[in-house]
């Protein structure tokens, strides 16, 4: 982990960021879309998107809080944490696993880590930073 100031609440949020993920993909589908309601219909394939943004933002959240020659460890976790989402799935009556949801985590994942390689990584220890600089003033 990067040298944090508050490195103790960067792994509470990293939980239950985690946590509402896995909540989210084991709660009924219909508690956050009403079959009746076509409102994601113009986009095809809305829930691959839906998977491929959510691992992006986990692989973002995580590169912000480790050094770049770490992030193939975040890979790593993250595909197997998206793995462990699509076996909870299988034990659910009501959701369903895919090959191509696993596909959509893995494109999320390596999307997250190149927009970290190419800027964004490392970004808590900027927040911490532009706290700090901001309650001092």
């Amino acid at each position: 982990m990067l040298p944090l100031r508050h490195a103790r609440l960067w792994r509470v949020l990293s939980f239950l960021i985690l946590a509402g993920v896995l909540l989210a993909t084991l709660a009924p589908a219909h508690w956050f879309f009403d079959k009746s309601d076509d409102s994601l219909s113009w986009l095809p394939g809305a829930d691959k998107w839906l998977h491929a943004i959510t691992f992006a933002f986990l692989a973002v959240w995580f590169s912000g809080l480790f050094q770049k020659h770490r992030y193939w460890r975040i890979l790593v976790a993250l595909f197997l944490f998206g793995l462990f989402v699509e076996f909870c799935q299988l034990q659910v009556g009501y959701r369903s696993a895919e090959l191509h949801d696993i596909l959509a985590n893995t494109a999320g994942i390596i999307a997250g880590l190149a927009v970290a390689v190419a800027g964004l990584g490392g970004w808590a220890p900027r927040i911490e930073d532009w706290y700090i600089n901001r309650s001092q003033q």
